[in-house]
């Protein structure tokens, strides 16, 4: 049996070598961003993770902001080491994840609606809104939840064209086709 997750700390927090500990440390400014910033005009995420967030280590807690411009969307992708919590400030989204037996779950979400979003399955977020952004808040149960991108981690790494083929029951020339629309050379 596997158990993925944020082990249990035997000390009130982890601070790294040679960090001061005092208020400063507890304390992340990197959502400041957001505040009069103009609208993005594709999907921006900014993140408070262990990695951005050193004070995070040891907590399993993290913390994402989601701007969705109209007609973006997060496309499928996995947490593997947290389930996800995303609570919409704003706008609408379509949301939805797919289950261990191939199951969608899909519900369209309101401001003020949450979901969750369970650890390691694959799921993504729309907002079909052709006119209005969408903004949401996702908490993870994880100081590093991992996020891993379907159609990145497919078609962005190094598997052989050929197998790729096979497996989607198609042609190298689609594949290639596929791999240049992610990489923005179309």
């Amino acid at each position: 049996m596997a158990i993925a997750g944020d082990a249990d700390i035997i000390t009130d927090f982890i601070a790294p070598p040679n960090v001061t500990v005092d208020g400063k440390f507890f304390t992340f400014t990197g959502m400041r961003a957001l505040i009069g910033a103009p609208a993005p005009t594709t999907l921006k995420v900014l993140k408070a993770s262990m990695a951005e967030f050193p004070a995070l280590n040891g907590q399993s807690v993290s913390y994402a902001v989601l701007l969705y411009p109209s007609g973006t969307v997060n496309p499928p992708h996995t947490h593997p080491r947290a389930a996800e919590l995303l609570f919409l400030l704003s706008g609408t989204l379509e949301v939805g994840f797919v289950d261990t037996t191939n199951k969608l779950y899909v519900q369209t979400l309101q401001s003020g609606d949450m979901f969750v979003f369970p650890k390691g399955l694959v799921h993504y977020q729309y907002n079909a809104q052709s006119q209005y952004p969408a903004m949401a808040v996702s908490a993870f149960g994880s100081a590093s939840a991992g996020t891993v991108s379907i159609p990145n981690n497919v078609f962005n790494t190094s598997i052989d064209d050929n197998i790729l083929a096979k497996s989607f029951k198609t042609d190298v020339a689609t594949i290639e086709t596929i791999k240049a629309g992610l990489s923005g050379k179309v």
